[in-house]
């Protein structure tokens, strides 16, 4: 029994480290993704706030983060009870931790999609330690951490994280957005809509498959164990599930692209399939792979009307990232209520409602302090010129837009640069 016992302690462990390591590599996805998806005078912007952020996230949920979610909930610098009892040589939570911590990075990558391209870096980064160190384990403490906050939420599911992840990310990322404001000339002032193309679709494309990738673990890990024949037959309907259901979100926004539209949206498809991810994730354990594929093909639906639907409300969203990861996000955890009988439809409303409120208000008052305190967007001459230089001193194409290393002196009278830099010589380089 005590070699069968160890058997199933490596297994468990093995498939958590490797299930995180997938999830880990969905941050490079949710880097190409997004910086194939905004201009390049803000793709070095993009990849340094999603290296940064996934390192942040992960030093504040070890420092504050974890215990606050899965401890006593009330510790502060303790860095929990698994860590101090790691140090004494027992590093059997050591692989929960890092499949957990992968996850919160998940959650705050969501956000810098939406506040791209004129948001300033820093208050970014502090926005992104109090997501990471309270907001997410806070919300994390009541759901996966067992609390149900006092009964309010018993019953309340969620597999891998719809709502516990995605639409979490999703509230945060709304607050920022409304209290950013639009892109400069996003829309005009008679109500249209001016299309801001990405500037590599290749790179975006990368980005998606690489984040549908990663989502094997991220769904399949959630299964937290690996150790006997049903985890393996688990882990097994999960992955197919995940699969399908991506392949039916693409699948119906290339088909609903084409009707509405008269042509296959390419943007669209990546994130119909992405929308399919987030609404299985919530339930990818209960249904046939049939029922996996609908749930994924309605979440495709919701994406390609949510984008335009929050473009009328002057909500600017560059990369989707609110119409994939909270429209569908709810969705998903929805459908769990609709399609298991086991879970209750009302439970599921009042979950998404809670963490809902919760995670929006508190993102709010933090976006709204730093921007009393700090500031939080950019100016209209560098968001003109591009953030790329001005915070961070190179340009991540250089060779196109006459971009300097750091280090580099502006031409004297110029605050902008050389005139490559200021889109002098090709004025299509500042729109």
């Amino acid at each position: 029994m005590e070699s069968f016992a160890d058997a199933k302690y490596i297994f468990d462990t093995i498939w958590l480290l490797i299930s995180g390591c997938l999830v880990m590599w969905m941050a490079a996805g949710f880097a190409m993704l997004e910086a194939g998806l905004v201009r390049s005078k803000n793709t070095t912007a993009i990849l340094t706030k999603n290296i940064a952020l996934y390192a942040l996230a992960c030093l504040a949920y070890y420092v504050i983060g974890y215990d606050l979610m899965y401890g006593e909930g009330n510790s502060f610098l303790g860095m929990g009870a698994f860590i101090s009892s790691a140090s004494d040589g027992d590093h059997s939570g050591l692989s929960d931790f890092f499949f957990q911590v992968v996850f919160v990075a998940t959650a705050a990558s969501i956000v810098s999609g939406t506040v791209a391209e004129r948001v300033k870096f820093w208050p970014f980064m502090v926005f992104t330690l109090v997501l990471t160190a309270f907001i997410y384990p806070i919300q994390g403490h009541w759901t996966w951490g067992g609390s149900a906050l006092g009964g309010l939420i018993d019953g309340f599911s969620d597999f891998a994280g719809s709502t516990i992840v995605h639409s979490v990310g999703g509230w945060a990322a709304l607050a920022g957005a409304l209290l950013l404001g639009a892109r400069k000339d996003k829309y005009t002032a008679d109500g249209k809509v001016n299309p801001i193309p990405g500037a590599n679709l290749p790179l975006a494309t990368l980005g998606t498959f690489i984040l549908w990738f990663g989502w094997f673990g991220f769904n399949g890990g959630s299964q937290l164990a690996l150790g006997s024949k049903d985890d393996a037959n688990a882990i097994s309907a999960v992955i197919a599930n995940t699969n399908l259901a991506a392949c039916g979100g693409a699948i119906m926004a290339m088909i609903l692209t084409q009707i509405l539209y008269k042509k296959v949206d390419l943007t669209m498809v990546l994130n119909g399939a992405l929308a399919g991810l987030v609404a299985i994730t919530a339930g990818p354990d209960y249904p046939s792979m049939g029922l996996a594929a609908v749930i994924g093909a309605i979440g495709g639906i919701l994406v390609v009307f949510a984008i335009p639907f929050f473009d009328k409300l002057k909500i600017d969203d560059p990369v989707g990232a609110l119409s994939v990861h909270l429209v569908n996000g709810i969705w998903g955890t929805l459908a769990v209520g609709i399609f298991n009988p086991d879970v209750s439809l009302f439970a599921q409303v009042k979950g998404i409602v809670v963490v809902g409120i919760f995670v929006f208000a508190v993102s709010l008052v933090v976006w709204g302090v730093l921007k009393a305190i700090v500031g939080i967007r950019v100016s209209e001459e560098l968001e003109y010129e591009g953030v790329d230089a001005f915070e961070f001193g190179l340009h991540a194409y250089p060779e196109f837009t006459g971009g300097f290393h750091s280090g580099t002196k502006p031409i004297s009278g110029s605050s902008s640069g050389s005139k490559e830099m200021t889109g002098q010589l090709n004025p299509e380089m500042a729109k």
